[in-house]
């Protein structure tokens, strides 16, 4: 029996309304967090996640306003009699949107934030500044200014800024979402580990389900339009249809099993990756799936869109070339992944191909332009750019304003520009909330607003940063789906993505970054089971390959894309 000291987090048919809607985000949530617990918190975009997080560190009722109804205590305490600061030394919190939380000038000065809060001595702080630096790997960064930094350092220095204060309760919201897989392995390893020596209580919001469970967690919360639908350990979840009904992604070899028609069991221990309770029967209709694949030859490549060669750009301030010689060519009709580790260079060759940036040297060709002679507004013809944050690109107080904003710029007409803003929203799963202001959203729905942006100029090359990340399945596969049919109609879809999952199943093919340079530019699956390009990129073997390899599969590209053949005529 749990000692009511031990919870540290309680709901008892708490509901929440924010003022500014007409219906609640939160309806009758009952749930209990214990001391030294892991609990993974997933459901689909505005399920009310994001609005149960911002309940559990105090944001709600002290930051946004609304009725709040039934109860959550907070180590015993009524959360609406505990003061901001008070819940702040119980529930430590790392942010989705990592800019929204720095307050320091420094890496340095906003990992210790908290410490200079706490009044701790001047050596001590040091001392622990450093010592949490170093195991997230930011020790390198210390004198650099936050904005200075790539996604998922900034996501990095965030979790030291939790790390340094003695917590009871971890918060991570959305910790893989700018990450790239090595990294974001690493990071579940490092929540892990800190779960383990602090005895905290961990609750972890995130879409990427099969990344969270490379580590237990000892409960799957699932939530579905504001309520709690599930509450029960990885294995049983996995086993159910609840995943897929809500649009929550499976873990891709729980999905390549069910499309062998292996019967999944609590028993055999779905959650664990490398699959202990897989029996010889298991692996012989893994072998008999794998087998009956056919010929998914890729098709030839179309004429270069844009060519670069040899460029190469510097930031000032940065002893080393962030693009060292790149020289690469986007086909046209292609959609392209481009992938590798934080900082490798993959945005900044972005921004020197879109003007944002100006390079040191170097070609860029596109259908036969040179881009060098083009003004920045003039590449905005040709080529379309989102964003990583989409915090960096709104300008507009309404969701429809902001979508329609670059075409009224163009002049196009009203009318036109109604039917083309509908279109996109639809398409993004926005057009319920078309009249509400863009505050209003999470950041993820932020995303999707500035993807749908773009995609109403339909340029003839779209470039998209993580245009996935913070998205559920099925928003996940609406905007892929989109962009497979902008593809089909001509445009040219290139794709920055940390997400090994969008590369295998949507790319034609994979440009791999590391420190600068290129270092494969090849088909995804052979990229995905190439163990030395995986080690130099921070990338990360596929759970499908791990899957091909346990059933006495050698060929694990071969088994990729059988799995992607697959996915597609699922999709059909």
């Amino acid at each position: 029996m749990t000692d009511n000291k031990d919870i540290l987090v309680e709901f008892d048919h708490f509901g929440f309304k924010y003022n500014a809607q007409q219906k609640p985000t939160l309806s009758d949530i009952s749930l209990s967090v214990k001391r030294g617990e892991k609990v993974l918190i997933a459901g689909p975009s505005g399920c009310g996640k994001s609005t149960m997080v911002h309940c559990i560190n105090g944001l709600i009722p002290f930051s946004y306003k609304g009725e709040m109804t039934g109860s959550l205590k907070i180590s015993g305490k009524e959360s609406r009699d505990l003061d901001l600061f008070t819940i702040s030394k119980t529930v430590g919190t790392v942010l989705q949107d990592t800019d929204a939380q720095f307050v320091g000038m420094t890496v340095a000065e906003d990992i210790a934030f908290a410490l200079e809060n706490s009044c701790v001595i001047r050596e001590e702080m040091k001392e622990r500044v450093l010592r949490i630096a170093g195991t997230v790997n930011v020790q390198d960064h210390l004198h650099h200014a936050p904005g200075e930094l790539s996604g998922g350092q900034k996501q990095r220095v965030s979790v030291a800024g939790v790390m340094v204060d003695d917590v009871e309760v971890l918060l991570f919201d959305e910790p893989l979402a700018n990450l790239d897989p090595a990294t974001g392995r690493e990071a579940i390893e490092l929540i892990d580990k800190l779960q383990e020596e602090t005895g905290a209580a961990v609750i972890i919001v995130e879409h990427r389900l099969e990344d969270v469970l490379w580590r237990h967690v000892d409960r799957v919360v699932l939530m579905n339009e504001g309520r709690i639908i599930s509450n029960t350990d990885a294995d049983t979840l996995l086993c159910s249809k609840l995943l897929s009904e809500t649009g929550i992604r499976e873990p891709l070899y729980v999905q390549a099993l069910k499309y062998a028609g292996v019967f999944l069991a609590p028993e055999k221990k779905p959650s664990d990756p490398a699959l202990p309770g897989l029996d010889e029967k298991d692996k012989e209709m893994v072998r008999r799936w794998f087998e009956n694949s056919g010929d998914d030859s890729p098709s030839g490549r179309k004429h270069p869109l844009l060519e670069v060669r040899d460029l190469c750009f510097s930031y000032e301030k940065r002893n080393r070339r962030a693009l060292d010689g790149i020289s690469a060519a986007i086909y046209e009709g292609s959609m392209t992944a481009i992938v590798g580790t934080n900082g490798a260079g993959k945005s900044t060759f972005s921004k020197v191909i879109c003007g944002f940036e100006t390079a040191s040297s170097g070609e860029m060709i596109f259908e036969g332009i040179d881009l060098k002679s083009l003004s920045m507004k003039e590449r905005a013809e040709h080529i379309g750019y989102v964003m990583q944050d989409p915090n960096h690109m709104i300008s507009q107080t309404m969701i429809y304003d902001e979508v329609a904003f670059g075409l009224r710029n163009r002049g196009v007409p009203e009318d036109e520009v109604q039917s083309r803003v509908e279109d996109a929203l639809k398409i993004c799963g926005l057009y319920r909330m078309r009249n509400w202001p863009v505050s209003a959203l999470s950041y993820g729905q932020k995303k999707r607003v500035t993807i749908a942006s773009i995609l109403v100029l339909r340029p003839k090359m779209l470039i998209l940063d993580e245009p996935t990340a913070g998205q559920d399945y099925r928003h996940y596969t609406d905007i892929m789906e989109f962009l497979v049919k902008l593809r089909d109609q001509g445009i040219t879809i290139v794709m920055i993505t940390h997400d090994m999952h969008l590369m295998i199943e949507y790319a034609d093919r994979a440009i791999v970054f590391s420190n600068g340079r290129i270092i494969a530019d090849d088909d995804p699956a052979r990229i995905i089971t190439d163990a030395g390009i995986i080690k130099t990129a921070s990338l990360r073997e596929t759970s499908l390959y791990l899957l091909a390899k346990k059933c006495g599969i050698n060929d694990g590209t071969a088994f990729v894309k059988r799995f992607i053949a697959c996915e597609k005529e699922y999709r059909r």
